[in-house]
């Protein structure tokens, strides 16, 4: 069984991967991982392109467009891995950038989940809103995050570079175990950690 499946979910997000599919490639690929693209049904000619300039990149096609979880749902189904690794398509990883949290999560066997901090792509020295440094809900039902209230994100000044226990990872970056997201369903709402970066 492949180790790690990166999976990014696609649709019409033909710009996104053009400006970061090989950068993914290059930092993500290996002995025990593969990348996988699931399409949302997409128009704006992503297939094809994926398939044209990089072959080895194994493309899932859904019927319609099903969403972001929907989509998730449908596509890891096809998928058989150890962890999945979701990444959105507009995410820029660096070198090494995945190790940490496969390391992470080999030996914690009863974490279902980890992310890494996520910073922004245009202002690189503060938290990016979607999902910062791994997530919370407080005592009235709202989501915030580590590195994030509400609309204000905080410069990472390593005040987040350990590990700590989360309510909610990102989807936008997140390593999980396959067999945890298949035995919870559509209910992914379960106690998750996040990672020293």
């Amino acid at each position: 069984m492949l180790k790690t499946a990166v999976v990014i979910l696609n649709w019409n997000g033909l710009n996104f991967l053009k400006q970061f599919l090989g950068i993914v490639i290059r930092y993500s690929s290996g002995k025990d991982s593969e990348i996988f693209i699931i399409d949302n049904n997409s128009t704006d000619g992503s297939c094809e392109w994926i398939i044209n300039n990089f072959p080895e990149i194994s493309v899932i096609k859904l019927d319609k467009n099903h969403g972001f979880a929907g989509g998730y749902n449908i596509g890891l189904q096809n998928i058989k891995a150890k962890y999945f690794l979701l990444l959105n398509s507009d995410i820029q990883v660096t070198e090494g950038w995945m190790n940490p949290l496969i390391n992470f999560m080999d030996t914690n066997p009863d974490v279902a989940s980890c992310q890494p901090k996520i910073l922004s792509y245009i202002n690189k020295n503060y938290f990016e809103y979607a999902g910062a440094a791994g997530g919370y809900i407080d005592k009235f039902g709202y989501p915030c995050c580590r590195g994030r209230i509400l609309t204000y994100t905080e410069k990472d000044t390593g005040q987040y570079d350990s590990y700590t226990d989360i309510f909610w990872s990102s989807g936008a970056a997140m390593l999980i175990r396959s067999d945890a997201w298949i035995n919870a369903g559509d209910l992914i709402m379960i106690f998750l950690h996040t990672w020293k970066r």
